[in-house]
């Protein structure tokens, strides 16, 4: 049984008006969608869910409505015709864009989507689309762009117009792997057919770039560790969050940021990498332990192991700015480190990961255990591998490090 009615949210704007929404019943399960339109409640007739005849605009506003009753409804009969137990998000996909496939807006999809990112708070993967939406509306200059429209030939000018502006291969490819996801998305919510697929052709391989990946030697790695900071706060906490991060098995900086105290032991760290939601059991070594023995002394009044973010309820957003503006002056301290210990790579706080890595491999560790300690994914390698090892082989295979 499905039942829809239009109904007012609680929170008003700034002008005391409501927004109307249409209310979806399935199943016991619920989905609330935006009209757009807006109305104090003085003017909305709680029992006929429509507008009061005082409103000023009441009979073109409730033809509207009408119009989205009508509209619910019909869509609602589609699939009861064509036998289909549909989801509340099929039809809400169904009603914002209807069922000719070839017409989807691009844009209004994509900044749903974004919107359902910022909801889940993963801001930064929000902004990236942002910003490739952004591009893409630059480069084709009007406000609507269909699916149907975007074909190789569309992402070939799209890609010459990017190095017009002085894009490389790999700032290239992460807007053309944006779009990519999204019409993997649209496919698999069936708003899209497969054949309108561009990227069977248009391959993004092609921009995969030279670029050296700089790893630390374990000569250098010590080197590192015997670096005099002073006083200065910047540098030591730069120094201590790149050796925890290459001691933990390259943990990264968004979830160092996110270590608290409660997910730390005697003697094991557990978290579950924000990235790819895999969950890791490290065993605290020395160099670890006397990291976090100097930020127990100088805890600050948060739940956090590091003094990165500065509260313990932060939103997202507070989260993400927060982490941007951290990871800039961590990265400007590592370019000082480095230099005073007279390393000439490019080292920033990704290098850590890489040079875990690398330094597992000098030591003749197997790359099958080295991609697990990293919590790779790849079906073709890492992941056919994830039952066959125990903590203790990845615990064994760290602490060479020490060696």
């Amino acid at each position: 049984m499905v039942s829809i009615k239009l109904k007012l949210k609680t929170k008003v704007n700034s002008e005391g008006e409501h927004s109307i929404v249409l209310q979806v019943l399935k199943d016991r399960q619920k989905k609330i969608i935006a009209t757009g339109l807006l109305v104090k409640k003085i003017f909305w007739d709680e029992k006929e869910h429509c507008f009061k005849t005082r409103h000023p605009n009441a009979m073109q506003n409730n033809r509207l409505l009408d119009t989205i009753k009508i509209k619910a409804r019909n869509i609602i009969s589609e699939f009861e015709i064509d036998d289909i137990d549909f989801t509340l998000n099929e039809f809400e996909n169904r009603f914002r864009f209807g069922s000719k496939r070839s017409r989807i807006d691009l844009f209004e999809f994509w900044n749903s989507v974004v919107r359902d990112l910022e909801l889940s708070g993963r801001m930064g993967y929000a902004r990236t689309n942002r910003d490739t939406i952004n591009s893409l509306k630059i480069f084709h200059k009007r406000p609507t762009l269909h699916m149907r429209e975007v074909n190789v030939t569309f992402l070939d000018k799209y890609e010459v117009f990017l190095r017009s502006r002085g894009g490389s291969n790999g700032g290239i490819s992460v807007r053309m792997r944006s779009l990519r996801t999204i019409f993997n998305l649209a496919i698999r919510r069936d708003l899209i057919k497969q054949n309108l697929y561009p990227f069977h052709k248009y391959k993004i391989s092609k921009l995969k770039g030279k670029r050296i990946k700089h790893a630390l030697t374990m000569a250098e790695i010590e080197t590192f560790k015997t670096l005099d900071c002073g006083e200065d706060t910047q540098l030591i906490n730069a120094k201590n969050y790149f050796l925890f991060s290459f001691y933990t098995r390259g943990m990264n900086f968004a979830d160092m940021m996110r270590l608290k105290w409660s997910d730390i032991n005697k003697k094991r760290i557990t978290y579950a990498r924000a990235k790819t939601q895999g969950n890791f059991s490290i065993k605290i070594m020395p160099p670890v332990k006397e990291i976090l023995d100097y930020y127990n002394q100088n805890r600050t009044d948060t739940n956090y192991v590091f003094p990165i973010l500065l509260y313990d309820y932060m939103t997202p957003t507070q989260i993400e700015n927060r982490k941007h503006k951290t990871l800039g002056l961590y990265n400007k301290s590592l370019k000082i480190l480095a230099e005073q210990g007279g390393i000439t790579k490019n080292v920033t706080s990704y290098v850590a990961r890489h040079s875990f890595a690398m330094c597992l491999r000098e030591k003749g560790v197997s790359i099958d255990i080295i991609g697990e300690t990293l919590g790779h994914q790849s079906v073709l390698t890492t992941k056919a591998y994830v039952r066959e090892f125990g903590v203790d082989v990845l615990d064994e295979a760290v602490e060479v490090l020490l060696w």
